[in-house]
């Protein structure tokens, strides 16, 4: 009778068994990615951003012609994404949550197309010598960005956008006297009153 011979077992999975583990692994990381709302948009940021563009109204409203006053308020838009940007990061480590994750990533890509449209019709616009339209595309546009990128985000992102292109639409047919009051409510004033809501409800 010849010996049993025992063959050690090892725990090596089969290529096809691992790759298919591997590719459920990965469709579920992306699944959960997909589902998830981006949180980090920082509420006291957006306080932050509304009380800086409501100091720019002022200084705008006291420059000599339009020119100024554009640069006044493209100044506070650079200064605000600064704002943005530090605020965001620092939330995102509070919440140890990656600020490039997928809705992250979804919403900046989504928010950024209608901020570029908006710069080049400026451009066109001043050199046309028509700045009329301008301060209501720029209310009308960035709701229309915060919109898109708030699909990936809470509620109130995207009910802000809503109340920025509904400002914007009236700006456009208001009487250019009342521009800058339009811009100081809606990037001073909308930014303050969600980015409290966002504050409150949404952590920080």
């Amino acid at each position: 009778m010849e010996p049993v011979r025992l063959v050690p077992q090892t725990n090596d999975q089969p290529p096809a068994l691992h790759d298919r583990a591997m590719d459920n692994l990965r469709y579920i990381r992306e699944t959960m990615e997909r589902a998830t709302r981006f949180t980090g948009i920082s509420g006291r940021g957006e306080i932050a951003i509304g009380a800086t563009a409501l100091g720019a109204s002022v200084v705008a409203a006291r420059q000599p012609n339009f020119k100024w006053w554009v640069y006044v308020w493209v100044a506070e838009g650079l200064i605000s994404v600064l704002i943005a940007g530090w605020s965001m990061d620092r939330k995102a480590r509070a919440l140890r949550m990656p600020l490039v994750s997928g809705p992250g990533r979804k919403a900046v890509f989504s928010l950024v197309p209608p901020l570029i449209a908006g710069c080049l019709l400026t451009i066109v616009l001043l050199r046309a010598q028509w700045v009329d339209p301008i301060p209501g595309i720029w209310l009308l546009l960035y709701g229309t960005g915060v919109i898109t990128g708030g699909m990936y985000s809470v509620r109130a992102v995207p009910a802000m956008g809503l109340c920025f292109m509904a400002l914007g639409a009236v700006t456009l047919f208001s009487p250019p006297s009342y521009h800058n009051y339009f811009m100081a409510a809606g990037f001073g004033g909308l930014h303050v009153v969600f980015g409290a809501i966002i504050s409150r409800k949404y952590g920080g």
